[in-house]
């Protein structure tokens, strides 16, 4: 598949001359954002702190994967990676002034910007590390909102990967954002030898991550354009909610049927 930015480290994100607060970077509609025939946009966070780091290694294959599945469908992505590691002095800074430095600003209108988001987080103390929590406390509640993500962490044990579940999912649910319902975490024994793509190894399980995420991402411009769907009628799903309305009306005559609580109770003695 041809892409036309590939896997780019943040620091090559167009910058802005301005250095703007984040509270000032706002999402886009998705009816501007996406067009049934260009690429979509896809940013990989990657919290690891090492170089190199199998947090990386993990957003790339994911991001590679999802790409693949994409081209496989007819459509085209174009992908960035924000490397979390390269901007943690900016966000400590930032957390304090209130104020992004220009490398931090781009990351931020990148991700808020994206069409979809793949993060991956090491496992530090049972949950997520503070530099990704950080780089998320600069985004605004709503500023997600609706947007699909794919979760994933890294850890030196399987015994750490329920983090995704307990630890990363609330934290985009507070995001209002759309995660997929795979995640995929990768212990250190999963990069060796023994990662069987054929018996649901971390091959297997980052294709399969990246075949639901990129389905999930085709369907994006008709639902964020308002569409009914494929085959959907427009006319039939507005005579579904009149409808609907009718019936709600009916159930308003079966009010006045309602056993009043003081009587139930006082069946009970």
């Amino acid at each position: 598949m041809e892409r036309t930015s590939g896997i780019t480290p943040a620091t090559t994100v167009t910058r802005t001359n301005a250095v703007t607060p984040a509270s000032t970077v706002t999402r886009t509609s998705g009816a501007t954002r996406t067009s049934g025939a260009g690429p979509l946009r896809l940013v990989a966070v990657s919290a690891g702190l090492s170089k190199p780091s199998s947090t990386r290694l993990l957003a790339d294959r994911l991001a590679e994967a999802t790409s693949r599945e994409l081209a496989d469908r007819d459509r085209k992505a174009e992908i960035e990676v924000v490397e979390l590691r390269d901007l943690a002095v900016e966000i400590a800074n930032h957390l304090v002034t209130g104020f992004p430095a220009p490398a931090l600003s781009a990351a931020l209108k990148a991700v808020i910007g994206a069409d979809g988001l793949i993060v991956v987080s090491p496992v530090f103390a049972g949950s997520y590390s503070g530099l990704f929590k950080s780089f998320f406390d600069l985004i605004e509640p709503d500023a997600l909102a609706g947007t699909p993500v794919l979760l994933a962490a890294t850890g030196g044990t399987a015994r750490h990967s329920l983090m995704v579940e307990h630890a990363m999912r609330p934290l985009f649910s507070y995001l209002h954002a759309l995660t997929l319902p795979t995640a995929v975490f990768a212990a250190t024994d999963d990069w060796g030898a023994g990662a069987d793509a054929y018996a649901g190894g971390l091959p297997a399980r980052i294709d399969r991550a990246g075949g639901e995420f990129a389905g999930l991402l085709r369907g994006l411009t008709p639902a964020t354009n308002g569409d009914v769907g494929e085959g959907g009628d427009p006319g039939e799903a507005a005579g579904a909610g009149e409808a609907r309305e009718v019936d709600d009306v009916d159930d308003m005559d079966d009010v006045d049927d309602v056993v009043p609580f003081e009587r139930l109770l006082a069946n009970l003695k």
